[in-house]
């Protein structure tokens, strides 16, 4: 229960404003007529503060301008908002008071619960409560239920409103609470209509970025260029984000999945977007002091920002926003001759390239091959040649046994039954493939393979094919001329910009090596066991071993193993190879007897 008002000036019976209240101007609305102006509690009432903002870059009405108001007006008013630990404010930012209520808000909505902790809430003006008259009712009869006042330190014209409901008979609060919210909705509307009208405007102007909401993941929002006639904002690119991204496309690149990168992502704390735009958006706002602006934990229970996710990474990669594109409903905003219009001088991706990676994201799975494995090497094994040795009998991979430390056919893990199953020691066969891939290999270099990615049409040529299709359905149902006219124009630019595609020439990519001043030999010496058997299989190092005398599992036998190369160092191995033996024949030549020669051997004495 709040402490009575004494009112001066009005009487409390009748509602009506008496003569020694302050006149109403021409120029405000009979609604102004606040019959509590001029109440000052006799009791000092303990009062929230209430701070609310949509956006929370809006300076017009910053928390510090709404502080300020609030302050005064509890000031005139005789109540108190506490200070320190005993402070009595709700600061809500970021949040919508169209679509968010009262009892929502994260602070506000917690003091609306805790009802007995104080008497009256105070709001700057009319909007950072409320905007719909669903709002407004369930407020009222909040604040009729638990006998509150709410306070608005500038009203309708400027001057104060006070709404006590500490007196349950007193139905003109409600009233007029109705009203100032019938008013605060209809107004809402027309923001709505503005803003909506604005955004489509700014839609078909080249660079003109629309505002107000997270800017695409790799941009930032900058002032518009002078050249570019200097109003408004336009998107450059954000290096921090861009360099993710770069970084997810060069993963993406060595075949690593989606479901992996994002896991890395995670695991190294690198923010997701919608954290990034959050910490992006404090720094732009604070300048230097970006740092010392507190940020919510990304982790926890209730973590407030989503992570990396493998789709969303997909997502993000399929975007055409990453070539620079105006996007609207997940369409390209066009000109008249259908060209893409351009929200940004510097794209992150060319066309070129982010075909390039929409076709690693689409690349269906190869077909595997009946011996590869369904799961990772461990890399903690001590096994030099796993995924390398094979049995020459069944032709599936040959498995390390620890405690042997020899390497055997295990064709029954498939069901199978191998017609020759073999084993071999494992030290042995580790040697002789050493051995041989330094004698072939050992000597070259290593080689940076760089792919120049070529251009093909045809994916911009199919969207925008299904753009056309899509538009096509919507013929005939417009109903004015100027309907109809507009769907004419687009149609117009989308089969313009299909038949400029189509007169471009697929160029074919192309890949080119460059030496790294490296070879294989100094990469096997510096490498563990894992960083060795990577390299044998990257290289396409395989051993097939047959089954040997009865024994013969103890030494090697070269006559029983067959140690190959394929892929990309084939032709290096066949070429070292030739001149191994072209060497052998120059030796046996210089050295072969001559014909009819005797020689005989000494003997010790």
């Amino acid at each position: 229960m709040v402490a009575k008002a004494q009112v001066k000036g009005t009487d409390r019976n009748s509602l009506v404003p008496t003569e020694s209240m302050t006149p109403l101007t021409s120029t405000t609305p009979a609604i102004a007529a606040n019959p509590l102006t001029g109440t000052v509690f006799e009791t000092t009432l303990r009062g929230v503060r209430c701070i609310r903002l949509s956006v929370w870059t809006d300076e017009t009405t910053s928390p510090e301008r709404q502080r300020e108001a609030d302050d005064q007006a509890a000031a005139a008013l005789n109540i108190d908002f506490g200070t320190g630990a005993t402070l009595r404010e709700a600061v809500d930012l970021d949040v919508s008071a169209s679509t968010t209520s009262p009892f929502d808000r994260p602070q506000l909505g917690a003091w609306l619960a805790r009802p007995d902790d104080f008497d009256a809430l105070v709001f700057w003006r009319f909007d950072r409560a409320i905007r719909s008259m669903g709002h407004m009712a369930k407020l009222a009869e909040w604040a009729q239920k638990h006998q509150k006042v709410l306070v608005f330190a500038e009203g309708v014209g400027g001057g104060r409103l006070i709404f006590d409901f500490s007196n349950p008979m007193d139905l003109m609060s409600r009233l007029m609470m109705t009203l100032f919210a019938f008013a605060a909705e209809v107004e809402t509307q027309s923001i709505k209509e503005r803003v909506t009208g604005a955004q489509a405007a700014m839609r078909t102007m080249a660079l003109r970025w629309r505002g107000g909401g997270a800017a695409p993941y790799g941009y930032m929002p900058i002032p518009m260029p002078k050249e570019h006639g200097g109003s408004g904002w336009t998107l450059a690119q954000d290096p921090e984000a861009v360099k993710v991204i770069k970084r997810i496309i060069r993963m993406l690149k060595k075949g690593l999945a989606l479901h992996t990168i994002a896991l890395t992502l995670n695991e190294e704390g690198v923010p997701a977007p919608a954290e990034h735009w959050a910490r992006l958006k404090h720094k732009l706002k604070h300048g230097d002091q970006a740092d010392e602006v507190p940020m919510p934990a990304r982790r926890g229970k209730h973590p407030k920002f989503a992570q990396w996710q493998a789709r969303s990474i997909a997502k993000l990669l399929r975007r055409e926003t990453l070539l620079g594109w105006k996007m609207h409903d997940n369409k390209p905003v066009r000109d008249d001759k259908g060209n893409p219009i351009m929200i940004t001088e510097s794209p992150i991706l060319t066309r070129k390239q982010f075909d390039e990676v929409g076709a690693l994201l689409t690349k269906p799975a190869a077909d595997k091959p009946e011996d590869k494995p369904t799961a990772p090497v461990r890399k903690d094994s001590s096994a030099l040649l796993l995924r390398v040795i094979h049995c020459a009998g069944c032709g599936r991979r040959m498995y390390y046994k620890k405690g042997k430390h020899t390497y055997e056919c295990a064709s029954f893990k498939s069901g199978e039954r191998c017609p020759a199953p073999t084993t071999v020691g494992a030290g042995f066969v580790d040697e002789h493939v050493t051995d041989a891939f330094l004698r072939l290999v050992g000597p070259v270099q290593y080689t940076r393979t760089i792919t120049v990615p070529g251009y093909d049409p045809q994916p911009e040529i199919d969207a925008t094919t299904r753009e056309l299709e899509e538009h096509q359905k919507q013929q005939g149902r417009q109903k004015s001329k100027a309907a109809q006219a507009a769907w004419q124009r687009h149609y117009d630019g989308l089969d313009t910009r299909l038949a400029e595609l189509e007169s471009r020439e697929k160029v074919e990519p192309r890949t080119e090596r460059i030496p790294t001043g490296r070879t294989y030999a100094d990469d096997w010496h510096q490498a563990d066991t894992a960083g060795r058997r990577a390299m044998l299989i990257e290289a396409g190092v395989r051993l097939d071993v047959r089954r040997g005398r009865r024994g013969g599992w103890r030494t090697v036998d070269v006559k029983r193993v067959d140690f190959t190369i394929t892929g990309e160092l084939a032709p290096v191995v066949e070429e070292a190879v030739a001149v191994a033996e072209t060497v052998q024949r120059e030796h046996q030549r210089e050295h072969a007897p001559v014909p009819g020669a005797r020689a005989r051997l000494a003997t010790a004495a």
